[in-house]
């Protein structure tokens, strides 16, 4: 990261967002296929995230659920119950159908703060179903859309996240920042990159801070490249935001909020946990899984996550290669005892 001019010495102690109160001002990313109640569970247990958040909802899915008497999807597992605050995002490009979902979110899930996609680069969800990132050329559709919660969901706040644009040509996200604003939202997360640039390169914070001066009085929540506890640190010194949004770097490591936290507090950062408590802590995130979803998909879906803890280990590599074939909780278990990386 490469400072700005106007250098801020001290971090924000808590970001306000709308009635919500986020302490630290360090949140958790929304993250397709991540984020679920196991992972939020986990967070909660070593602290330091100020909002957790769930998987992105699809909105229309959902109405579709609840008029043919469907279950409910998995990325809502947990939410009705866990703690607060917590945060649903959801995505579609159609104002009446987000309003209704965001309703019975409110109403009937207790959500602490509904946030909007419109950030998302994935081509499923922006070329397939002109949502994400697809609305940044559509501000004004944007803009119905925000207003339109804002009007159904009050007074729970409704935030946006966006990228910088759609394409390094196309970077509106000075004009886009105001529309957020002017439709009534609470908050305003950036990525910095564009869509085009999906996760490849360096995140541009200068252009991130530079949004500050477009907004008139909702925080400004800064995301990309944030994957230790001094860049946590650099970012709310150096850039003008009111908050952090920490992503990818979270996910095989659910102990950074904690770090991040201390960094912005001026304390010393805590180590990582040992290799034995890593692996305690993959252990217990594996039974979650499997508590929920079963034995067979359990054990499925903690491949990706087991292959997360590994990474930048010693080891990891020859790690991966056999956690992600295995099938049952026996195997899971015997390649975590043989191959878990070590330093």
């Amino acid at each position: 990261m490469t400072p700005v001019a106007a250098v801020r010495k001290l971090p924000p102690a808590t970001l306000q967002i709308g009635n919500v109160v986020i302490d630290p001002p360090i949140l958790q990313a929304p993250m397709a296929g991540f984020t679920n109640a196991a992972f939020r569970q986990i967070v909660r247990q070593y602290g330091g995230a100020g909002l957790l958040a769930t998987e992105m909802v699809n909105a229309r899915g959902f109405v579709w659920l609840d008029e043919n008497e469907a279950e409910h999807p998995d990325r809502l597992w947990g939410v009705a119950h866990e703690p607060r605050p917590l945060a649903v995002q959801i995505w579609d490009n159609q104002a009446e159908v987000m309003a209704k979902v965001g309703k019975r979110l409110v109403e009937e899930y207790g959500v602490s703060i509904v946030d909007i996609n419109f950030g998302c680069p994935v081509r499923q969800v922006t070329e397939k179903a002109h949502s994400g990132s697809y609305l940044l050329r559509q501000p004004q559709r944007m803009y119905q859309i925000i207003q339109q919660l804002v009007k159904t969901c009050t007074p729970t706040p409704v935030t946006a996240k966006i990228r910088l644009g759609c394409t390094r040509n196309e970077i509106n996200c000075n004009e886009v920042a105001q529309v957020v604003e002017e439709a009534g939202a609470a908050a305003l997360t950036v990525h910095g990159r564009t869509a085009q640039d999906f996760f490849s390169g360096s995140a541009d914070w200068e252009r991130i801070s530079a949004i500050k001066g477009h907004l008139r009085s909702i925080p400004l929540i800064g995301n990309g490249d944030l994957d230790s506890a001094d860049k946590v640190a650099q970012a709310f010194r150096r850039y003008n935001v009111d908050g952090v949004m920490i992503a990818r770097a979270c996910l095989g490591r659910p102990w950074l909020f904690a770090q991040a936290a201390a960094a912005i507090r001026g304390e010393p950062i805590p180590p990582d946990p040992s290799l034995e408590e890593q692996r305690d802590c993959m252990l217990k995130h594996f039974l979650l899984v499997v508590e929920r979803f079963g034995e067979d998909k359990g054990t499925m879906l903690m491949r990706k996550y087991a292959c997360c803890y590994a990474q930048g280990k010693r080891g990891a590599r020859h790690f991966r290669t056999h956690v992600a074939k295995v099938a049952t909780p026996q195997q899971f278990y015997s390649v975590v005892q043989q191959h878990f990386p070590v330093e």
